[in-house]
């Protein structure tokens, strides 16, 4: 949520909503915008904007669950169609929607995936990150950027040591941790 606007509109939508599911890393995160949250946003605003007197923003870009109660948050940036389809399902049938909880790391192994961390030292978010992408990312060899935010009990300590061994300070792990999902991997991170 980052205008005053979107603030007062989901207000509405949630009265006249008998369900509310939000889709996405903007909307269950804030996504990348809430870059920043760790700024001054005036100097944001003057520098992204050539007419910032225009600009109307809050302070921070937050989920919109800060704002108003929602029934289920469908992470992903993209979402992943499997998984919204299964959400959808669910509501349509009065149940909950069953949507794994597990990390990126168990889609890795279940492609068959080595570990990207353990075999080449590539800073790796998966071990924190909600599954739904099919580890996209370490099947290429890279480490997973964290786009389906965290799972529902990330060990973001243990996570923090290991980047550290890998040779990374401080300022580059918070980095690692400030992309899609900047808010929620911060509020892992706080536990």
């Amino acid at each position: 949520m980052r205008s005053r606007h979107h603030a007062e509109r989901i207000k509405q939508v949630r009265r006249a909503s008998r369900r509310l599911v939000t889709i996405g890393a903007c909307a269950t995160a804030g996504g990348v915008q809430a870059l920043k949250n760790f700024a001054d946003v005036e100097d944001f605003v003057s520098i992204v904007y050539a007419s910032p007197d225009y600009i109307s923003t809050l302070e921070a870009s937050t989920p919109i669950s800060a704002h108003v109660p929602v029934d289920f948050e469908l992470h992903g940036c993209p979402i992943s169609k499997r998984q919204l389809l299964e959400v959808i399902t669910a509501f349509l049938h009065g149940r909950r929607p069953g949507i794994p909880s597990t990390s990126v790391c168990m889609e890795c192994k279940r492609r068959g995936n080595v570990c990207v961390m353990v075999a080449h030292g590539t800073p790796c978010l998966g071990p924190v990150t909600h599954a739904g992408c099919g580890a996209i990312c370490p099947a290429y060899n890279r480490g997973c950027y964290g786009c389906f935010g965290p799972m529902e009990t990330p060990n973001t300590v243990s996570l923090t040591k290991q980047l550290k061994v890998l040779g990374m300070g401080d300022r580059a792990v918070d980095r690692v941790f400030r992309t899609f999902n900047v808010t929620a991997f911060e509020e892992a991170r706080r536990g």
